[in-house]
């Protein structure tokens, strides 16, 4: 892509999954807040966040991996990349928590394989989350399903991007969990009275 500006991050497709509205606050507005999952998937991730190799088990490990498919615009870092012995890339993806309801974490590592099939010119035919709530690995299987919904979502976020407008809030269970609730305020922009009262607030000017 011949356009930066157009690149998009490799954690966008994991918070569009998860929520459009989350994507949009953080990558678009520039805006985040911690609360304890987060600080706790900081945590976790200080343990790769250095980039450095070894050699373990005669595979090349390589931590904090930047990454880019010019391709699809996308760009970012893998955790863990390993290389096995005959040079065939094998992305881990570090989480805090345990594995959830609905794998938003298997499209961020499909995208990281994305990248490194192009930068290397190997299949990647696998991969894997590693959950620290578990402390066990879940292997995730790389399917042209799974690429496609890569394919799809990235062009989803550029195309949310480029209008400059905050998708509608979920309200739902997704909401208790998310660290920009507070920022987001679910419960007041989908109750359309208590929104229409914000705004005539907003411009009221005290006697």
């Amino acid at each position: 892509m011949a356009d930066t500006d157009e690149w998009i991050a490799l954690s966008a497709l994991q918070h569009y999954s998860y929520c459009p509205r989350q994507c949009a606050l953080i990558h678009q507005e520039q805006v985040f807040a911690d609360n304890v999952f987060t600080a706790r998937g900081n945590a976790l991730h200080q343990l790769v966040d250095q980039p450095g190799s070894d050699l373990q088990s005669g595979r090349r490990i390589e931590r904090a991996l930047p990454l880019s498919s010019e391709r699809l615009g996308l760009t970012g870092r893998a955790d863990v990349v390993e290389f096995l012995a005959n040079g065939t890339p094998y992305p881990v993806e570090y989480k805090h928590g345990k594995r959830h309801a609905h794998d938003h974490d298997d499209l961020q590592l499909a995208a990281q394989a994305v990248c490194l099939e192009e930068m290397t010119g190997r299949p990647v035919p696998e991969g894997a989350i590693y959950h620290a709530g578990s402390r066990r690995r879940r292997t995730v299987r790389m399917t042209q399903a799974l690429y496609e919904q890569v394919a799809d979502t990235t062009l989803a976020i550029r195309d949310m991007l480029a209008s400059g407008q905050l998708p509608p809030a979920a309200n739902d269970a997704r909401c208790k969990a998310c660290s920009l609730i507070d920022l987001c305020q679910p419960d007041i922009t989908t109750d359309q009275t208590r929104l229409h009262e914000a705004r005539q607030q907003l411009f009221k000017v005290d006697d």
